[in-house]
């Protein structure tokens, strides 16, 4: 009897070892594969993106098609910097390489933009609480020599049907993607490195546009709350939520026409110093 006792013993501390051990290694696997994973760090010029890969240890240059990727690490976690370049049809086809390429864990799409709010300032920042396509707009019907009216234009929310946007009712509605909660707190847990302005949530408007009409920048303000404007953000937003990849925008004013902010290029390399601080927070939490 005894001898049954302690061969059953025997087995059963075996069988735990094992289980032990097998949880052991697939928590390990778990972790590896969670830091093989990069943070994505995208810029759309080399004055917004070369400052931050010159911070990058170790870094090993790539290229996909006009695309260029510095892959290195900071405070020895994987991140990778995306040189874009400028507009939405680069952004978003450099946003599913990278994807599709190095399956990050997370994208930050940052640089300089044009303010849209009197309240902010040339080297104040805006978090991207939440990021819209200004673009994407459908017009008035309007006859021959009626005349044309962009205050009239309508938001036509392209992901709302798989069928006609523009004979879908339901697609006449302002889209907006929102900015991940953890890249948030991040950001937010490390404004007060940042000095040379403020740090302040709010929403980021993207088109193949550049607006300089102070009128239709105050309609932008009014009827889509946005604070600043860019030409990348919301493509690199939606395409991130194709994939189910958290997705953070973080830009700089680089100018402000509602008050006579003067365009300042140094704003670039501000802004790419700030997110620096917030990746280095991000990657802490994540540990």
């Amino acid at each position: 009897m005894k001898k049954k006792i302690a061969s059953f013993a025997a087995v059963s501390v075996l069988a735990l070892s094992v289980f032990t051990g097998c949880s052991s290694s697939n928590q390990t696997e778990a972790k590896e594969k969670k830091e093989e994973q990069p943070i994505l760090i995208q810029g759309p010029m080399p004055i917004e993106a070369e400052k931050f890969a010159g911070k990058l240890k170790n870094v090993k240059e790539e290229t996909s098609g006009s695309f260029v990727f510095y892959k290195g690490t900071v405070d020895g976690y994987p991140v990778i910097v995306a040189k874009t370049g400028k507009g939405m049809e680069n952004t978003a086809a450099a946003t599913a390489v990278a994807i599709e390429k190095y399956d990050p864990i997370a994208i930050i799409n940052q640089g300089t933009s044009g303010g849209h709010d009197p309240a902010l300032n040339v080297f104040d920042i805006v978090l991207g609480e939440r990021t819209v396509n200004l673009g994407s707009l459908k017009t008035g019907s309007m006859a021959d020599e009626e005349g044309i009216e962009p205050t009239a234009w309508k938001p036509m929310d392209l992901m709302a049907s798989e069928g006609s946007a523009g004979e879908d009712p339901n697609a006449e509605k302002i889209r907006y993607y929102d900015g991940d909660e953890a890249l948030l707190a991040a950001a937010d847990a490390v404004k007060d490195t940042y000095k040379k302005g403020k740090v302040v949530e709010g929403t980021i408007g993207s088109a193949d546009v550049w607006n300089n009409e102070v009128d239709r920048i105050q309609w932008f303000h009014d009827k889509y709350g946005t604070s600043v404007e860019e030409m990348e953000g919301a493509a690199a937003a939606q395409i991130a939520g194709a994939y189910d990849v958290p997705f953070l925008g973080i830009r700089v004013l680089s100018n402000n026409k509602t008050n006579g902010g003067a365009y300042n290029p140094d704003t670039a390399a501000a802004n790419q110093g700030y997110v620096y601080e917030v990746v280095k927070e991000y990657i802490r939490e994540m540990e």
